[in-house]
């Protein structure tokens, strides 16, 4: 991240604009550059420390993506047809009332199944 030597030809003006930016305050008295640039070297470290511990942020367990996983296989997957009208809702094309309010559940379940695949692989790596 940042290196001690980047940081100490920065002003105090300059290192109280990075903390601000990342959100991080400055270690002891907010006056003295060392201060700031403790902070700055050691966020990254912290943050990854926090999220090993459990706090914060937190790595989810093999139960969760399981749980995750047989809500997706609970949806089940569209049929040709149900898969056609998706494509074509996919384009913007709509039926006519009232089935256009089950047109719009059958996008909006798709969507969701699509989205939690997408969960799933992010939070299995």
């Amino acid at each position: 991240m940042f290196t001690r030597s980047e940081l100490e030809v920065l002003t105090t003006a300059q290192l109280k604009i990075l903390c601000a930016r990342y959100g991080i305050k400055p270690t002891g008295n907010p006056g003295y550059k060392t201060s700031h640039i403790v902070s700055l070297m050691a966020f990254p470290q912290l943050a990854l420390q926090q999220m090993r511990q459990d706090n914060g942020l937190k790595i989810l367990g093999f139960t969760v993506i399981q749980t995750l996983t047989g809500i997706v296989d609970e949806i089940n997957s569209p049929t040709d047809e149900q898969a056609a009208l998706i494509r074509i809702s996919l384009e913007g094309r709509r039926m006519n009332y009232p089935d256009r309010y089950d047109q719009e559940k059958l996008l909006a379940l798709y969507a969701a199944k699509v989205k939690l695949e997408q969960v799933i692989e992010l939070l299995g790596t």
